[in-house]
């Protein structure tokens, strides 16, 4: 089992946005201190929800302070970058990394994002297979060109190409965020493994799953590249640790409303439409009950559950849901030494 933290750089109220992206960077440093597998980066813009506008960049930070932790995008939001920039620059960290990059990638949402970087509404509502394909094939093929209907351009080389990696993968991990059975059958159909929300339980993520690898055999995959591949799926969830649950639940319940209202309210969709918000408390109630909030023994079993019923064995815990920088290292501190030895 594979855990890692999931870090969204989140503004608390009363925190400026410096300070949550140094406990951004300081989560990640004492991840690999604590035995952790991996540091995933959320990426969201003109929100306090997350201050991080560019997950690769963050992860090159990451990348460069550790030695060990693997790092990943979850995600980089596919409609308002170009699929050949976003490319270059994950091979660029795969190649300079020794191979310890993942590229996540999502379609987003319908916000004012798409406006600002010029790319429309259209990129969010039809355009996400056209751009990964583009990416895909950067990451694959020596020479690329394009002829669709959002990118046009002629052959080029592909500089650096990711295969240059001596005695590692020819290319970085791609993972795709799945909300929706259209996102599952297009990460089914391009073999890509799943990254599944923390809204998510483990019902619902078993579903997923098995709908993906129903579509990846129909795809024409043997029974054991789907094992491979989706052996590569990942659960997001949070993750707060104490002495006793209800102290462990308290401790969310106290900070992460605040967060999520204010974080929440901030997006503004890019044509007016309406969107409903989830109830502050009661999201942050239902996220104490699907995921390993408590005790260490209730957080492995947890996962263990998770696990069994979903058949996925990675996982990206938000650690950060207290906003305080000195409760959020003690959190991971205690992933790596009190909940990693339970699931072995």
């Amino acid at each position: 089992m594979r855990v890692g933290t999931f870090v969204l750089a989140a503004q608390f109220p009363g925190q400026g946005q410096g300070e949550a992206l140094h406990r951004a960077v300081r989560t990640a440093e004492v991840a690999e201190e604590a035995g952790l597998d991996s540091v995933w980066l959320a990426e969201h813009h003109f929100v306090p929800y997350g201050v991080c506008p560019s997950a690769v960049t963050l992860a090159a930070l990451l990348l460069g302070r550790t030695r060990r932790l693997r790092v990943g995008t979850a995600v980089s939001v596919l409609p308002t970058v170009h699929p050949v920039a976003l490319g270059e620059q994950a091979a660029l960290l795969h190649l300079t990394s020794g191979g310890r990059f993942t590229l996540g990638v999502g379609r987003g949402g319908p916000w004012v994002d798409l406006e600002v970087f010029g790319a429309g509404l259209e990129a969010y509502e039809q355009g996400f297979p056209e751009s990964l394909d583009l990416l895909l094939r950067w990451l694959t093929e020596p020479r690329v060109g394009a002829g669709g209907e959002r990118f046009s351009f002629r052959e080029v080389p592909v500089v650096p190409r990711p295969g240059e990696l001596i005695g590692g993968e020819a290319a970085p991990e791609v993972v795709v965020a799945c909300t929706s059975p259209k996102s599952v059958r297009l990460a089914a159909e391009r073999g890509l493994p799943m990254l599944l929300g923390m809204h998510c339980g483990d019902e619902d993520k078993a579903e997923m799953v098995a709908a993906w690898t129903r579509w990846s055999r129909e795809s024409g995959r043997d029974p054991d590249e789907t094992a491979r591949i989706g052996s590569h799926h990942v659960s997001a969830g949070v993750a707060q640790l104490a002495d006793r649950r209800e102290d462990a639940a308290e401790a969310l319940v106290k900070a992460m409303p605040g967060w999520l209202r204010q974080g929440l309210d901030a997006h503004v969709t890019v044509d007016g439409r309406h969107r409903s918000m989830r109830d502050p408390v009661a999201y942050t109630e239902l996220l104490c009950g699907l995921h390993p909030v408590g005790t260490p023994r209730l957080a492995a079993d947890r996962l263990a559950a998770t696990a069994e019923r979903t058949g996925i064995t990675r996982f990206a815990l938000l650690a950060e849901g207290s906003g305080d920088l000195a409760a959020t290292e003690e959190n991971v501190r205690r992933l790596g030494a009190e909940v990693l030895p339970l699931l072995v």
